[in-house]
């Protein structure tokens, strides 16, 4: 055991490029998609909580039922439709990053939705009477009430970028765990284990665990920081 880890500490310490290409190349997609997940999810989920017509309960069901949409089913979804049969084959996105930001946008959405949908309703039912003193009606309530479960609402888009950074099944179906151009560490721990290359299958885990605990370090302590100030 002793090898790996002795290995894989080397590589971390020396930087090595390979490593760097994997870390920088999957910080690169989740990121990106995490963005993209917030900027559609969190107006819709707002929306969502504001609005009232037939059938919200059903479109409620279905985006929680969603956050624990498997990696794999949302990896074939967007190879269907990125494949040279599909609506999107000309594009030529299939096994390009590309490909994996949509698939892990596709995982985070529903997370982000419906943690803002959930915050948002109880701010509402908390705040409304004060805010429709103040003039501010549905619809302009929205940036405030955003604003005021930003604390929760940075929970949840963390616990959206833990699933997105750690998952490996969609990466691997819409990018092909491709050298130098589609391998996460996700992928490639899987890669070099299969392959008996623990020492770089050992750091990139030190590595994604290393992101774990601090994603939720992070979002501890945000959580203490906002007790603390109602406090």
């Amino acid at each position: 055991m002793g090898g790996p880890f002795a290995t894989a500490f080397s590589l971390i310490a020396s930087g090595d490029p390979a490593l760097m290409q994997i870390i920088g190349l999957s910080l690169r997609v989740t990121l990106t998609a995490v963005l993209m997940a917030c900027a559609v999810g969190l107006p819709l989920g707002a929306a969502l909580a504001l609005a009232r017509f037939p059938g919200r309960g059903a479109v409620i069901v279905v985006f929680n039922a969603l956050m624990g949409l498997p990696p794999v089913v949302a990896g074939l979804i967007v190879y269907l439709m990125l494949s040279r049969s599909g609506p999107f084959g000309s594009l030529a996105l299939l096994f390009t990053p590309t490909a994996m930001i949509i698939a892990q946008t596709l995982l985070i959405l529903p997370i982000v939705i419906s943690l803002t949908r959930s915050v948002v309703e109880d701010l509402w039912a908390e705040y409304r009477e004060q805010l429709l003193s103040l003039g501010a009606g549905r619809l302009r309530a929205v940036p405030t009430l955003l604003w005021d479960g930003r604390v929760s609402l940075l929970t949840g888009v963390l616990a959206g970028f833990g699933r997105a950074s750690a998952e490996v099944g969609a990466v691997l179906i819409v990018g092909g765990n491709i050298a130098g151009h589609t391998r996460t560490m996700t992928t490639a721990i899987t890669l070099e284990t299969a392959r008996g290359q623990l020492g770089l299958a050992v750091a990139l885990g030190i590595i994604l665990l290393t992101l774990t605990l601090t994603l939720n370090a992070i979002a501890w302590g945000a959580g203490q920081w906002a007790r603390g100030r109602l406090g």
